[in-house]
């Protein structure tokens, strides 16, 4: 498969003034700061995925692409898939979403986007269509009987916590689950279905390896995360050998001033100007820490199924949040239309480099290691965003409210429900293709 927006390219004696230039950029337009207010079993979350407003000096880029990334296709990694679900388009579905905003009371304030306000509603009635095949709708019973006394686990960061939404809300069209752990902060949290003995959690680990985080609970970062990459996150890790799925994925939290440690020793540093260390690039540390989590993946013995998701892009146009940036689309896009940000681009590059090498030895291993490689399907959907109504009726006082906008995360319902129609339809084949334990 060859994807458009993986072919965006310039000359190399220019790589490193421009890529400056976006990081600047895309640090300052996608550092907003999401703020979950209670939904029923949720409360206040306050999290800042990206970096305060910085100019970012000039950083390592790989010296060398070990694999032809225009050449790379989901299909080669999951080869017992019946056709390649991530290559497609969006077509109209009459039929809408299965769950609302009043049947489902899982969904928190910010991605509540039809309760905020929001007033057109045609971004609810598209559906993802693969090219050559045709995509089941999600089965919230035949889901459930398959997962009967089963456990899953998507672990990340709030887009993450924005799926388990979503595959909530849809569970719970059969049956109610019961919120049953949550740790201090709420991120981390743990739901039973009762009639079925599944459970699901969200684990909240968006760098996946080690990491300090200072932050306070406006979000104001008070010094560098310090990263160990070369020591993994137990918040999931102790629950690993446990867990029959999972989601495992990570990405634009690297893009954060940080302090880079191996062996308890620093290595250096992305972002630290106050400090004599040296700059070795958000790129080189998300690139070790991928690494050495599929390392650990691939040599665990693992039999359950395990899918690593490709970060995501946002859809800020016009701008970025501090200046402007909107997402007011209204409809999907074909392929092609758009495209993926450099930054974007340089993360799932490392992120398919790094996976196809771990393909390789999850096979010989015996480790059942899939790609879920949602980028290119949620890239069309630029229309799926909350923008201005992660607030409750943003324009309550005047149209011409300043008003931040989260052109990020999605809306419930939204397209990141049909995450779950590929996901089940990928589980549906595993089971069907391979031993379980």
């Amino acid at each position: 498969m060859k994807l458009d927006f993986l072919k965006q390219k310039f000359p190399q004696k220019h790589k490193h003034l421009i890529v400056k230039f976006l990081v600047a950029i895309f640090l300052t337009g996608v550092a907003c700061r999401f703020l979950f207010f209670q939904s029923e079993e949720f409360l206040p979350v306050l999290e800042s995925p990206f970096p305060e407003k910085t100019v970012v000096p000039e950083f390592t880029l790989p010296a060398q692409v070990p694999y032809n990334l225009d050449q790379i296709s989901p299909k080669d990694f999951n080869s017992g898939e019946k056709c390649d679900t991530f290559t497609g388009e969006w077509i109209p579905d009459p039929s809408g979403p299965i769950y609302t905003n009043k049947t489902c009371k899982l969904i928190e304030s910010p991605q509540n986007c039809m309760r905020n306000g929001r007033p057109d509603t045609g971004y609810l009635y598209w559906r993802w269509k693969p090219r050559g095949c045709e995509l089941p709708r999600f089965d919230a019973e035949r889901f459930l009987d398959m997962m009967r006394n089963k456990i899953w686990a998507l672990i990340g960061d709030s887009i993450a916590r924005n799926h388990v939404q979503s595959l909530l809300c849809m569970l719970s069209t059969v049956d109610r689950p019961v919120l049953i752990y949550h740790d201090e902060e709420y991120k981390s949290k743990r739901w039973l279905f009762p009639s079925y003995n599944f459970t699901i959690s969200v684990i909240w680990s968006p760098f996946l390896v080690k990491a300090a985080i200072f932050e306070d609970f406006n979000g104001v970062s008070t010094s560098e995360v310090e990263l160990h990459l070369d020591k993994l996150d137990d918040n999931w890790t102790d629950l690993y050998k446990n867990l029959d799925y999972m989601i495992i994925s990570s990405g634009e939290w690297f893009l954060k001033s940080s302090i880079y440690y191996e062996n308890d020793t620093i290595l250096g540093c992305h972002y630290c100007p106050k400090r004599n260390l040296a700059e070795l690039g958000f790129n080189f540390a998300y690139r070790k820490a991928l690494q050495f989590v599929m390392n650990f993946i691939v040599t665990s013995n693992h039999k359950g199924l395990i899918f690593f998701r490709t970060s995501q892009p946002d859809h800020f146009e016009n701008g970025e949040w501090f200046n402007g940036g909107t997402c007011e689309r209204k409809a999907p896009v074909k392929e092609g239309e758009i495209q993926l940000k450099e930054l974007n681009s340089i993360l799932r590059d490392i992120e398919l480099e790094e996976f196809a090498k771990a393909a390789v030895k999850a096979s010989k291993n015996g480790v059942n290691l899939k790609l879920l490689d949602l980028t290119p399907l949620s890239l069309l959907r630029p229309d799926g965003h909350p923008g201005p109504y992660r607030q409750f009726h943003p324009f309550a006082r005047g149209k011409n409210a300043k008003v931040q906008r989260d052109c990020l995360h999605w809306c419930l319902p939204g397209p990141i429900d049909s995450w779950n129609d590929v996901i089940m339809e990928m589980v549906v084949n595993g089971q069907e293709n391979q031993p379980f334990r």
